[in-house]
């Protein structure tokens, strides 16, 4: 599927797992079956997978019937793990041995979203350069600490492909489309979705600082990114302030004037919004996630966390695992 070939139909299996994400999904099916439209040909055959072959529900309630359960499925050339809300967490070990063995078989073997976490349970990702979704990335990373682990929109390595999620599905299908069938077709797949701009793999995933911060001071917006960059290790106001040229006082006033808060709180709350990750999406101790994000104790991290989301940490853990998380859905 990855590179040039003249297979053709090329099928593809995506496997899906309950609560995947709709868009990421139909991101990765719709290019297919616009390039078969438009080409006047059947280049690509998909088929919807399931362990049981019943029907899946994606994280926004609607439900898919998968084709084909995957003890039914001996040998395909490409298979697609499409995750979504909660997939950190899916362990089926039929699933996995499945995945396997389709890799000792030397079928192309890849993930969507937070479909990831299932090829590296999976150990598959093992020495192959791979992504997943922004807002998963540090518990990834903590998670895997051997995987060669990119915050690009997609990875295609050799045999193995992963995907960030959300429209960055797109991307990856025009791309493949691109390479085996022709940039002129590709780029008019992307036109019948209005996609204005066919995305490169470097392409960052999230929004740049100036548009999710809605300024456009440029040594707040360093400060800002330097701020990201040092989670674990948080800098000193005066570190900050030195960093860009200017006195504390006069990064107190910037910080007031255009985020509405101090440095020292702008800089906590991202630090706590890292670690309410982290609690969701691995199995760290929570004395472990404090130093993860700058907290010298697990006591202070915990007051620190209670004050800021009316919870404490160990309480957050239990609520997102009894209930899951609306924001997730976005993956």
């Amino acid at each position: 599927m990855l590179g040039e070939s003249h297979d053709v139909p090329q099928r593809i299996g995506f496997l899906l797992i309950p609560k995947f994400s709709l868009i990421c999904f139909a991101s990765a099916i719709e290019p297919l079956r616009s390039a078969n439209r438009l080409s006047g040909r059947t280049l690509y055959h998909w088929d919807l997978l399931s362990t049981s072959g019943n029907s899946v529900m994606a994280s926004g309630g609607i439900s898919l019937e998968p084709a084909q359960e995957i003890a039914d499925v001996q040998h395909i050339p490409t298979v697609a793990v499409c995750g979504g809300m909660g997939t950190h967490a899916f362990d089926d070990k039929r699933v996995l041995n499945w995945l396997r063995r389709l890799a000792r078989q030397g079928a192309n073997i890849g993930a969507i979203s937070t479909g990831s976490h299932v090829l590296a349970r999976a150990g598959l990702l093992d020495d192959y350069r791979c992504t997943v979704h922004w807002e998963d990335l540090a518990a990834f990373r903590e998670s895997y600490p051997e995987l060669d682990v990119s915050d690009e929109i997609f990875e295609i390595d050799r045999s193995r492909f992963t995907c960030s999620g959300g429209t960055a599905s797109m991307d990856m299908m025009l791309h493949v489309i691109s390479v085996q069938h022709g940039y002129d077709l590709a780029a008019a797949v992307a036109e019948q979705f209005m996609h204005e701009r066919i995305r490169d793999r470097h392409d960052h995933q999230r929004m740049n600082l100036r548009a999710r911060l809605g300024v456009a001071h440029p040594k707040l917006l360093a400060v800002v990114s330097r701020m990201e960059e040092t989670l674990e290790m948080p800098l000193s106001r005066a570190e900050l302030a030195h960093g860009v040229g200017l006195s504390t006082r006069q990064l107190e006033r910037l910080f007031r004037k255009y985020l509405y808060r101090t440095p020292t709180r702008f800089y906590l709350e991202l630090r706590l919004e890292r670690a309410r990750l982290l609690l969701r999406q691995t199995t760290m101790s929570v004395l472990d996630v404090a130093l993860a994000c700058g907290f010298v104790s697990a006591s202070h991290f915990s007051k620190c966390y209670r004050e800021h989301f009316q919870r404490r940490p160990g309480e957050e853990r239990r609520h997102h695992t009894e209930t899951g998380t609306p924001g997730e859905m976005a993956h």
